[in-house]
């Protein structure tokens, strides 16, 4: 009897398993949808509230200050609460702030919504993370991390296109609806199907921020501050590159995007395999990929058809370094893990600004569109030296 029952006993297992990974990345996808599509609405939004381009850029700023402040806030409060039961307000919390962002009627309100929306950015990834990781076997956390980080990186493919183009279609404000729609049906969905887990006996806030009092965590956060910044560099000019360098006409921008965005998606799930087998090991290896393929890049931005192979390797070789990251913030921080993983998220944003800023100064200097791809070079060697630094310090000192 018990041998029959068995193999569907496993496979409904494994079913609820996939959908509840599915659950937490359609938070994900949500999440990546508001925070990119923006990017691509600006011109919308800035004819539709009658401001200028800086202001407009003022509403992507307001949404990455809410990730960095949010991430970390709402981890640590929401310590107390079951993890299922935060993602789930940390859902509801996205889907009412971009809802609101709908029907904000003037500038000030709509900084304010945008700023709210990005609140609970960090924090619904970093227990989305933690709760991924308790459903597999150890040795498959890694995989089960990139599962999550799948539904950001497919929105780059899908939902940010599919956005910016109703947005541009039928107006720019029904962005936040969708957004908001696919919210509500994450909520639904980690509802039904996402175990519940019963809180941690030990668990607070003081808890929690126990890992800041961890090297270890610190120095995982600057590796990613630090050797991430290069792939936002690339990121936030590729338009320019493109049609300045490259000569690729501006119509053929989305598709460059789009590639963009399949190669974090290829990238990430590479990442979580192969963070499964040495997370350390994978930092080590990543973080050099990187700076080659920038200065690769650097150079194929010439040509078209380089350039829009090499758009697709960095995004693929950047995003695989994510999964690892995320796994090595558990890993530093066991008894503080909601937190841990969530200022990652905090840190992959200053690396977003770290990046833009760079590369917006190396351009100023007059040093051209290819310029950033260098500075990101530099900072992907930067931040491999941290990780080799991190590992020096954990020989003397193993995790606990």
């Amino acid at each position: 009897m018990t041998t029959t029952m068995s193999p569907p006993v496993q496979r409904s297992a494994k079913r609820h398993l996939g959908l509840a990974i599915l659950s937490l990345a359609m938070g994900g996808f949500a999440i990546g949808t508001t925070e990119f599509a923006m990017m691509g609405l600006l011109k919308e939004v800035e004819e539709g509230l009658a401001i200028r381009t800086p202001e407009a850029g003022n509403l992507i700023s307001a949404y990455a200050l809410g990730v960095v402040i949010g991430a970390p806030v709402f981890a640590a409060f929401g310590a107390k609460l079951p993890r299922k039961h935060l993602a789930l307000g940390l859902m509801l919390f996205l889907s009412v702030a971009n809802l609101t962002s709908f029907i904000a009627p003037d500038y000030g309100l709509m900084l304010v919504s945008r700023f709210a929306s990005g609140l609970p950015h960090g924090a619904f990834f970093g227990v989305a993370a933690v709760i991924a990781a308790s459903l597999v076997a150890p040795t498959k956390r890694g995989w089960a991390i990139s599962m999550v980080m799948a539904g950001l990186t497919v929105s780059n493919v899908i939902g940010v296109p599919l956005a910016t183009w109703v947005g541009q279609t039928f107006g720019w404000r029904l962005l936040f609806v969708i957004v908001g729609a696919i919210g509500l049906g994450t909520v639904a969905m980690v509802w039904k199907f996402v175990p519940f887990e019963p809180v941690h006996p030990e668990a607070s806030i003081r808890r929690e921020l126990g890992a800041l009092k961890r090297l270890q965590v610190w120095l995982a956060l600057l590796i990613g501050i630090i050797g991430f910044g290069g792939f936002f560099a690339v990121y936030t000019y590729i338009a320019h590159t493109m049609t300045s360098v490259a000569g690729i006409p501006e119509n053929f921008i989305p598709a460059v995007v789009a590639l963009y965005g399949v190669g974090m998606v290829v990238g990430n799930i590479i990442g979580g395999r192969i963070a499964d087998r040495s997370v350390m090991g994978t930092i080590y290896f990543v973080m050099p990929g990187i700076a080659v393929a920038l200065v690769v890049y650097a150079i194929a931005a010439n040509w078209a058809w380089s350039a829009f192979l090499m758009a697709f390797v960095v995004a693929g070789i950047g995003s695989m370094l994510t999964p690892a990251l995320q796994t090595r913030l558990l890993d530093a921080a066991p008894g503080a893990a909601s937190l841990a993983s969530s200022l990652n998220h905090s840190a992959l944003n200053i690396a977003n600004a770290l990046g833009a800023f760079l590369g917006g100064t190396v351009i100023a200097w007059g040093w051209g569109y290819v310029a950033p791809a260098l500075v990101g070079a530099v900072l992907a060697v930067l931040g491999l030296g941290v990780a080799v630094i991190s590992g020096l310090v954990e020989r003397r000192k193993p995790l606990a």
